[in-house]
């Protein structure tokens, strides 16, 4: 029997989730029911792990989570945008006829908004509808964009889990609310049962040393160290940013950084409440109340603050890690020591100083505020400022954006473009040539107007600059902060705002910024080491050690099939799955089959075969968290993913959807020294034959001849994953729990 009739049998048999689940009591959830891996420890927790333990499920009386923990958890709220379209129908096919917890999930309609199509407005009034008949709370397109909104409404809250079905969720750790993202199918389970599984990832700390220099900002901060530690130093991990330097951020450029954490490969970015979170709640609780008019908002209002207030400073353990806690990884930057930054081009691993780009002289075509990350008020006021000091440098001249610089600015939300407009702000960048879309994502997911074009050149201050993902393929993005971007845009090169404010006298000078040596490094986490490693590595060899290699009922043992070798690292799900496709949701598996791979290799789908298996270089399925780069796969055959290293949302897709992936670094080592050659193909069918024991952690790789040509270890597949795979994936796992618990 073949591996998908063994696990379509499985699911006819309605395999559970290991042992029905027991009752447990939650001090501030009540009794659920819960499922729970981990074993009691008794030592320090990080801030990440403090807040988890808050929102787990099912933990026995003195239990505490720690990183690699396999937890249930019950999320404040689950949050969906556009993509709650497609969540809908797997909500349904659960056999869900109600939400568990009405107040849990918050749909924000903010990507595809541009779209006035008929098919997207019924899509748009469907979701509409739904959140209506179901009491959940929803904010229609025009309100903004989704991360921001959850900020603004207090949905994201400090000291709490809030998990979105959007890879910048992590944005909340601005505001000290661990974010992290989960895929489509999580939130349909979340939607039915108010929880879903989570693996406790490794924390790093991020300490922030000195105060940056006028000028610098949040952007900046990201962009370096992305560019800094580029060799996947927190791949997969949560980051807790710590330091005297963590003081001087304001909340925007707090939130501008635990947005990109995504980007550089964090499942979290976390600040710790302080009084600058504090001040920043009570002047947004005065703004709703003075300038919207709403005496009684329900979240953020004065007592909910003052109650806040109150914790963070007599409740002072409950918001601090513990002295011992334990951590993956100890990084290190001297805010002082930085100077503006840009990423890319279509890189976020390659950071240059604006000082070096500067003298380049880059020509652009298209410059961009918008997006989640930097089209807040603070940000439309930098990039503001920047025009009001070319124009006082200029008397008399216009200031315009450079003939042939096509410039758009979206507000992060209709409240901040209220703010900007009331300030000026707004009305300076139109005036400077800027046109305005509506407060949405639009360009950095690759919809609505002004994507580039073939051989463009654009700098935007959006999180993402890969290949295709503004436009075209044949594009060059770089990021870079509003203020760098709105001077980029007048000069018509990428510059600084001083080169852009004494342009017109010094066209030829030199830079008007000083590089300077970045000062940053790493500490030894010595107290990591007493637990031990939390390295990919150690992480698959325990898991190998530890699991059982019995395979349960329905699950087979090994499988066999051709090795199609992709040597890219980084290979990113607008690689595997185009942007432009994301919000398609009708688009068929067969379809899928001939798209899949086609901003990577448009050969990649000629070249698969059903039941081939396919191996992958470093962060394989990074960026965004769209479910499809794992189904699309799927459709075209592929039953598994070998890889150096993965990214742990599209890990949690593939899982979620019955795509087994394992991570196997000496594999891969072993292929890119025999395929990887100058001029290689970017699908390499390698003519081997890979044969993978799944329970016992084995793979061969076997020539024409029969002959063993690589023998190696991968991590077993343990029981818990083991039964969501026969179980056909989340989806009917959820579909027989709520089948037990009826």
């Amino acid at each position: 029997m073949s591996f998908r009739l063994l696990v379509a049998a499985a699911a006819a048999r309605r395999v559970g989730f290991g042992a029905p689940a027991k009752p447990c009591r939650h001090p501030a959830l009540g009794t659920k029911r819960c499922f729970s891996f981990t074993a009691p420890r008794q030592d320090g927790q990080t801030l990440v792990e403090k807040i988890a333990q808050q929102h787990a499920v099912g933990l026995s009386e003195g239990e505490l989570v720690h990183s690699g923990d396999f937890i249930g958890i019950r999320p404040r709220h689950i949050m969906t945008h556009d993509n709650t379209g497609a969540v809908i129908p797997k909500f349904n096919s659960i056999g869900a006829t109600k939400l568990a917890d009405p107040l849990q999930p918050v749909f924000a309609l903010d990507h595809d908004i541009q779209n006035k199509s008929e098919k997207n407005v019924a899509k748009y009034r469907g979701i509409e509808s739904f959140a209506k008949s179901h009491g959940n709370k929803f904010y229609p397109a025009g309100r903004g964009i989704a991360h921001q909104v959850l900020v603004e409404e207090g949905h994201a809250w400090p000291g709490t889990m809030v998990v979105g079905s959007d890879s910048h969720s992590n944005m909340y750790g601005g505001i000290g609310c661990l974010g992290t993202p989960v895929v489509r199918t999580d939130a349909a389970a979340i939607w039915a049962t108010s929880q879903t599984w989570w693996q406790a990832p490794p924390v790093a700390k991020v300490e922030l040393r000195g105060q940056l220099p006028p000028g610098v900002v949040g952007k900046d901060v990201i962009v370096a160290l992305c560019g800094l530690f580029a060799k996947d130093e927190v791949l997969n991990h949560a980051i807790e940013f710590v330091g005297e330097g963590t003081r001087s951020l304001a909340v925007e450029d707090r939130l501008a950084i635990a947005n990109m954490t995504t980007e550089w490969g964090a499942l979290a970015g976390l600040f710790a409440v302080d009084e600058i979170t504090l001040q920043w709640y009570e002047a947004r609780a005065k703004w709703i109340k003075e300038t919207a008019n709403i005496n009684d908002h329900p979240l953020v209002n004065e007592n909910a603050i003052s109650a806040l207030r109150k914790s963070v400073e007599t409740d002072i353990a409950h918001w601090r890690p513990d002295e011992d806690a334990v951590y993956a990884k100890h990084l290190w930057l001297d805010l002082a020591s930085l100077t503006p930054h840009v990423s890319g081009p279509d890189t976020v691993k390659t950071a240059t100083p604006l000082a070096a780009l500067e003298q380049q002289k880059i020509t652009i075509n298209k410059a961009y505020i918008v997006s989640c990350v930097n089209s807040r008020a603070k940000d439309l006021r930098e990039a503001a400022n920047v025009i009001r000091a070319i124009k006082q440098s200029r008397p008399g001249a216009t200031v315009k954006a450079a003939e042939g610089v096509s410039w758009y600015v979206a507000a992060a939300s209709s409240q901040v473009q209220a703010d900007a407009q009331a300030s000026g702000d707004w009305q300076v960048l139109i005036d400077a040539g800027a046109k305005t879309l509506p407060p949405g994502c639009g360009p950095c997911i690759g919809l609505g107007v002004g994507l580039l074009e073939d051989g463009e050149v654009g700098i935007s201050a959006t999180n993402r600059n890969y290949k295709g993902r503004m436009g075209s393929k044949k594009a060059h993005t770089y990021l870079a902060s509003p203020a760098v971007v709105a001077a980029s845009a007048i000069e018509g090169y990428i510059c600084s705002p001083a080169a852009a404010v004494r342009g017109a006298i010094e066209k030829n000078a030199a830079s008007s910024i000083t590089a300077h040596r970045v000062l940053y490094g790493t500490e030894q986490a010595a107290i990591a080491q007493a637990r031990g490693s939390n390295s990919p590595e150690s992480t698959a060899a325990a898991t190998a050690s530890t699991s059982s290699s019995n395979a349960i009922e329905g699950f087979p043992a090994s499988l066999n099939g051709r090795l199609i070798f992709l040597p890219a690292d980084n290979l990113n799900t607008d690689g595997i799955y185009p942007g432009k496709y994301t919000y398609q949701d009708d688009i068929t598996r067969e379809q899928m089959k001939l798209i899949v791979m086609e901003n990577y290799d448009p050969e990649f789908s000629k070249l698969v075969q059903s039941e081939d298996v396919v191996v992958a270089g470093a962060n394989f399925g990074t960026g965004s968290s769209r479910e499809q780069a794992a189904t699309a796969l799927l459709a075209a055959g592929v039953r598994l993913v070998i890889c150096e290293s993965a990214s742990e949302t599209f890990k949690r897709n593939a899982v979620n959807n019955g795509l087994l992936v394992l991570e196997s670094p000496t594999l891969v080592a072993w292929l890119r020294e025999r395929y990887q050659t100058p001029g290689a193909a970017p699908t390499i069918v390698t003519g081997l034959n890979t044969q993978v024991e799944l329970t016992a952690g084995k793979v061969t790789l076997v020539n024409d001849s029969g002959n063993r040509e690589f023998v190696g270890s991968v991590p077993r597949i343990g029981k818990a994953a083991q039964e969501i795979i026969v179980a056909g994936g989340l989806e009917n796992w959820v579909r027989n729990r709520m089948a037990a618990s009826a």
